[in-house]
């Protein structure tokens, strides 16, 4: 049961952190796969480069907040939900990829007809991503002042 009191404290340091760190994995994790990921989307690093509204600090941008957004949810429901720990923080930001990522993009993928190689890539990014956010805030506890 989630418990919305006042016990939620959300530390913008490790959210801030949180999501660093998930952004600087997603560019390891697609500099290693990128040549698996392009060919699952039908594209090249060409085409990517060229292509019109291709716009990078808009994107990174967009990745960065996005990743915050999630490690603040993942923060939340860790707390709501139980004591804040690094293991139930990889454990709820798991259950939530289970529960929302992985099935969204799962129907996606089927309706698009797309590879379960390049679901394996994206969705696998957001499983080990969120994992590790959802260590980062799950340890990283707010000091309490005096």
């Amino acid at each position: 049961m989630i418990d919305s009191s006042s016990s939620v404290r959300q530390n913008y340091w490790a959210i801030i952190v949180a999501a660093i760190a998930c952004f600087l994995f997603e560019a390891g994790w697609y500099t290693i796969f990128m040549q698996q990921w392009l060919e699952g989307i039908g594209r090249t690093r060409q085409w990517l480069e060229s292509a019109a509204g291709y716009n990078p600090a808009f994107q990174y941008g967009t990745a960065l907040v996005a990743a915050a957004m999630i490690a603040a949810v993942i923060s939340r429901i860790t707390q709501s939900t139980g004591p804040q720990t690094a293991l139930r923080g990889i454990k709820v930001a798991a259950m939530l990829w289970v529960g929302f990522v992985l099935t969204t993009w799962a129907t996606e993928y089927v309706f698009e007809v797309r590879t379960l190689k390049l679901l394996g890539i994206n969705a696998g990014f957001w499983l080990l991503g969120m994992m590790l956010m959802g260590a980062i805030v799950g340890a990283w506890k707010k000091k309490v002042k005096a």
